[in-house]
């Protein structure tokens, strides 16, 4: 057996050792919290990690990535600092001069931010402007919420078939199922390796962001089966968990789909809608901004049931992509008919997943904590489009204010997991913490702490973990852990009252890096599995 002491630190363990400065592993597993000196003499053997007063903390999840996509952000076309149809063309053109590819993938751009002080720069890119200065070569183009592409007549020219009923029109952003046709073909233009580079690059990333495991939100629509399979084949300290999003009606038709994907559970991007930035979330009511649509509804109500009652019977975990309010009520409506039809027990048992869950009422919360359902939300959504003047609020009105509630669904039981939805928003599990205790709605905030724990136990409880130890540092966990360098540490709580308990020494709670919006968001420097170091910042 082999032990590493860290000493000389601040260790976020439990209640039981609020003031720990010292952690000692065994084999990959967390064996001791506590003081220096007592580290010592219990450990007198064990080799010495000098932390030299920084921070450790449990190491994160992000439970919603899409890492192909992710990889050709982080190495390729990102649009996402654009800040008019011109400057997107612009940062094209650049790429396209200095890069020969057969298919130009560029993903980010958000017309909903850019500037209208000139006519037409504050509106998505065509494909007559694209054409001009790609000439005859592919170029696909994802909005940032990946839910419609602007494309080039050379790409689209090889999907025959798009019709306007299904998304298709000649000059604007593709949707719905032309989108999905076009992406696929797309994707089908991408080689093996430059793929497997970009799933590597997306996963070296995550891990110098703290991140020891994601979950991989794959489907017919948005990834395609061999890019879906090959993350399979990728040997990396990051572990990843796989949902293939394919409707199932059957036990037999889940074990299918099981053993033909590989995936680990069948959900992630299952659409049951699209997003709100594409005009595609299902919504009750029309959009404000376009009042002839309420968006696009991918799944009847009868094969969401279907579904639920097919992996539940086959005790395999599902999730529903839903995010408009119409979607909510169809995946509510279901699991309270298999509630009554099979038990709670049997639903909660599974871990049933709802992706997004962005319009959700406090009844269909009450409903979804009853069937023992995992919220994977991401609170980044609310930094970026949340607020009085953006994008929430320029397509749903005064709805725009009660998206993302985390503070709703806590109080209600719904068990929640942060992630980023990468590439959608950066993986930055400390900005995602800062967004879930800031909300720009206030009453919609939770504390620091209940926003940490959904961004690391939380991550393993939506993978079907639940041993109430991994996503902690505490004698017998797993030891993934981070560790940081930081300013400060802090007490937060989500009000006055518990602010005053939450300081005083009696009430022994862990302090955790300050994440205030002025603060300076910690450093990682190392990042440990299983206690082997997979990042370690140079």
């Amino acid at each position: 057996m082999t032990t590493q002491l860290l000493l000389g630190g601040m260790v976020y363990s439990s209640p039981a050792t609020p003031d720990a400065t010292a952690m000692a592993v065994t084999d990959g597993t967390v064996v001791w919290v506590g003081s220096d000196d007592v580290g010592r003499a219990l450990h007198p053997d064990a080799e010495v990690v000098d932390l030299q007063g920084r921070f450790v903390s449990p190491a994160f999840v992000d439970s919603h990535v899409h890492l192909t996509d992710t990889g050709i952000a982080l190495g390729g076309l990102n649009l996402t600092g654009a800040t008019s149809r011109t400057d997107c063309l612009r940062q094209l053109a650049e790429y396209l001069a200095g890069n020969d590819d057969e298919l130009v993938w560029g993903l980010g751009w958000d017309a909903s931010a850019w500037a209208a002080d000139v006519a037409g720069e504050d509106m998505p890119p065509t494909t007559s402007d694209i054409d001009a200065v790609a000439g005859g070569r592919a170029v696909y183009l994802a909005r940032i919420d990946e839910h419609s592409a602007a494309a080039s007549s050379a790409l689209r020219r090889l999907v025959p078939g798009l019709d306007a009923e299904h998304g298709y029109s000649p000059e604007q952003p593709l949707v719905a199922d032309a989108h999905h046709r076009v992406r696929a073909t797309a994707r089908n233009l991408l080689s093996a390796s430059a793929r497997s580079r970009a799933q590597l690059l997306a996963l070296d990333h995550a891990a110098s962001r703290g991140v020891v495991a994601v979950h991989e939100s794959g489907g017919p629509d948005i990834s395609g089966i061999d890019d879906f399979r090959s993350i399979a084949d990728i040997d990396h300290g990051v572990a990843v968990r796989r949902y293939w999003g394919e409707a199932a009606a059957s036990t037999d038709e889940v074990a299918d789909i099981l053993a033909r994907t590989g995936a680990d559970a069948i959900g992630g991007d299952l659409f049951v809608d699209g997003a709100l930035g594409s005009h595609t979330a299902w919504l009750c009511e029309p959009y404000t901004d376009w009042t002839s649509t309420s968006g696009v509804s991918y799944l009847s109500e009868q094969v969401i049931l279907d579904h639920l009652r097919a992996t539940t019977q086959a005790r395999v975990q599902a999730g529903f992509h839903m995010i408009g309010d119409a979607a909510a009520a169809a995946v509510a409506s279901a699991l309270e008919v298999l509630a009554a039809e099979l038990g709670t027990p049997a639903l909660a048992s599974c871990v049933h997943r709802l992706e997004h869950a962005e319009m959700v009422t406090p009844e269909q919360a009450e409903i979804f904590a009853r069937c023992g359902a995992v919220a994977s939300m991401q609170p980044l959504f609310d930094a970026a489009w949340g607020g009085a003047d953006d994008l929430y609020a320029k397509r749903l009105g005064e709805r725009g204010g009660s998206l993302n509630d985390f503070a709703m669904l806590a109080k209600a039981g719904v068990a929640l997991a942060f992630s980023s939805d990468s590439p959608v928003c950066a993986i930055d599990p400390w900005a995602t913490v800062r967004a879930a205790a800031h909300h720009r709605t206030a009453t919609s905030s939770i504390s620091p702490r209940a926003a940490f724990a959904a961004s690391t136990r939380g991550g393993w409880r939506a993978a079907g973990i639940n041993d109430g130890v991994t996503g902690t540092l505490v004698p017998g966990a797993p030891a993934h852990y981070a560790v940081w360098d930081v300013d400060e540490l802090v007490v937060a709580a989500s009000s006055e009252g518990v602010q005053r308990w939450s300081t005083d020494p009696r009430s022994r709670v862990p302090a955790l890096p300050d994440v205030s919006p002025d603060a300076k968001l910690p450093v990682c420097v190392e990042t440990v599995s299983a206690g082997r170091t997979i990042f370690r910042r140079a």
